[in-house]
């Protein structure tokens, strides 16, 4: 098993939603090669319990091999359950070209998701109820499928999956994810033309409309239960697949749906250890499949529409938070609150009331600000220190005050600039930090913004150097609470290498030439250009 299936194994490990089970106490594994709409033909693993059916399928299609299906399958067929394990087009031991990677798992010319789902179902074997479940790639499929709306597609089961190719998945903020992209596609082998593609479509065009999930919520029409992580690679794209789907989707979809958000990454992580952080047990995956593949979807209601985890100091036992909670919707009722930064490097409510107020920094792509932590892959992640990093000269600090009360902050993060920069396109970043009483600056989530897409994702618009712009930085979800004797601290700098790859400041798109010059970046903090960030304090109920 290669290192990144080890990790996708290690990611359903951390929920605790998959068993291990001796695949020789079950029927003999049967291949069938399954023909799509176009002829290509998918290498196709079905598992059947003992006794005599007809029963409920699961589907799981991976591009990480079918064959490791048994060593890492869940106890489905010792439940009444028929798995069906199916490698991609061009994975493996099926037919076809993988690249672009899950284009042909949507709803366009290519259906393969759809096909899989309806051949199933004319099986004997198959009661006419097919479910779909998986993590991370096993996800993204799900959710490329779902607008494809099979007839004997039931519900959904997806785990760490973006929604939106682009946006969460190649180029977050308009910055490639270098890491993660290079680092997956040359693990997983595919075809090197999917990188070419990716690297030639750097904007949000027609190409990743065509694949983007959350733009076709409104065509699905079954039930998924989104199961994520504050600090997954994915995190926003769990999210917003719950939320445009439970609140848009078709009917059969439209306020079905689920979300469970934890304290996990893409993987473990060991800097902080969050108790009581197994999955609850009303949204416990069994419960799911039962309802919907066994009882015509009874018992669903049952299950809280949103369980999610609201972190806390993990070394007090006394202190607020680590413990999961709740709700009926998502986000939870918040007032969103500017924390202000002032030229001094403090971060409170109040503006400045300076009439010129600003702080520069030079950024060298040759000498980025390097990546500790956070929503990542293949390199180290999770809530590391940051005060290595921190202690750069092209990195600013914005601390508060020591707080006297906790301070919660659950829903989406957003970093407001004013900046300019001497060159015509840089990035800018941001990170919030929480900071323990010892000095250490433990990471809690970071965005980044490609200075040329501050209007908008789909064209580029080059700055005029020296010109003030207004930037808005996505720093995604989280659900925290600041402890008493805590700090929260903001980080703005240019750099998160190898998480983004450096922006050249030159103008052209990065990756695209070696050339790169120094950029001077100036953030402004006076009365008519407040830069803040933007935190969801939860609103009490009945308020």
């Amino acid at each position: 098993m290669h290192k990144l299936l080890k990790r996708v194994v290690a990611i359903v490990s951390v929920v605790l939603l998959v068993t291990r089970v001796c695949s020789t106490a079950q029927s003999a594994k049967q291949t069938f090669m399954v023909p799509m709409r176009d002829g290509v033909k998918l290498a196709t693993d079905i598992h059947l319990p003992k006794g005599e059916g007809p029963w409920p399928v699961l589907l799981t299609r991976t591009p990480y091999n079918k064959d490791a299906g048994p060593e890492v399958a869940m106890g489905l067929t010792q439940k009444g359950y028929a798995l069906v394990a199916q490698d991609m087009r061009g994975r493996f031991a099926s037919e076809g070209d993988d690249f672009l990677v899950f284009s042909h798992d949507g709803w366009g010319d290519h259906q393969d998701g759809y096909d899989t789902v309806e051949w199933i179902a004319e099986q004997e074997w198959c009661n006419g109820k097919v479910g779909t479940v998986g993590g991370s790639a096993c996800g993204i499929v799900q959710n490329m499928m779902a607008p494809s709306r099979p007839p004997h597609l039931v519900c959904q089961w997806v785990v760490v999956a973006c929604s939106s190719m682009y946006h969460q998945g190649m180029y977050q903020g308009g910055a490639f994810r270098k890491s993660m992209v290079e680092g997956w596609l040359e693990q997983t082998r595919l075809n090197p033309e999917n990188l070419k593609i990716v690297r030639a479509h750097p904007e949000f065009d027609k190409l990743w409309r065509q694949v983007d999930a959350e733009l076709a919520a409104s065509r699905v029409n079954v039930p998924a239960m989104f199961v994520g992580g504050w600090y997954d690679i994915f995190c926003q794209g769990t999210i917003n697949s719950f939320v445009t789907i439970h609140n848009n989707g078709d009917e059969g979809a439209k306020g079905r749906c689920k979300l469970v958000m934890g304290p996990w990454g893409h993987g473990f992580f060991t800097d902080l250890t969050y108790p009581n952080n197994q999955t609850p047990k009303a949204a416990d995956h069994w419960n799911w499949f039962e309802a919907w593949l066994k009882n015509d979807g009874k018992g669903a209601e049952r299950i809280p529409t949103v369980h999610y985890y609201v972190m806390g100091d993990p070394s007090d036992p006394k202190a607020p938070g680590n413990e999961w909670r709740t709700a009926d919707a998502w986000p939870i009722p918040a007032k969103f609150t500017p924390l202000h930064f002032h030229a001094e490097g403090t971060l409170d409510t109040t503006p400045s009331k300076e009439e010129k107020a600003s702080r520069s920094y030079q950024y060298d792509p040759k000498n980025p600000a390097p990546t500790v932590g956070g929503a990542n892959l293949l390199i180290p992640l999770g809530p590391k220190d940051q005060r290595e990093v921190e202690t750069r000269p092209d990195v600013l600090l914005f601390t508060s005050d020591v707080l006297k009360e906790p301070i919660e902050v659950t829903g989406r993060v957003k970093a407001i600039l004013w900046a300019s920069s001497s060159a015509p396109d840089t990035d800018f970043t941001a990170k919030l930090t929480d900071v323990y009483p010892d000095g250490r600056s433990m990471l809690v989530m970071d965005g980044i913004l490609r200075a040329r897409y501050r209007n908008g994702f789909e064209k580029s618009e080059l700055m005029e150097p020296g010109t003030m712009y207004k930037f808005e930085i996505d720093l995604w979800s989280t659900s925290i609470i600041f402890n008493r004797g805590h700090r929260i601290r903001v980080v703005i700098s240019s750099s998160n290498s190898p998480r983004f790859e450096p922006n050249p400041n030159t103008g052209e798109h990065s990756g695209h030439s070696e050339k790169t010059a120094v950029a001077t970046n100036t953030i402004y903090f006076d009365a008519a250009h407040a830069s803040h960030i933007l935190l969801p304090l939860p609103v009490p109920h009945g308020q």
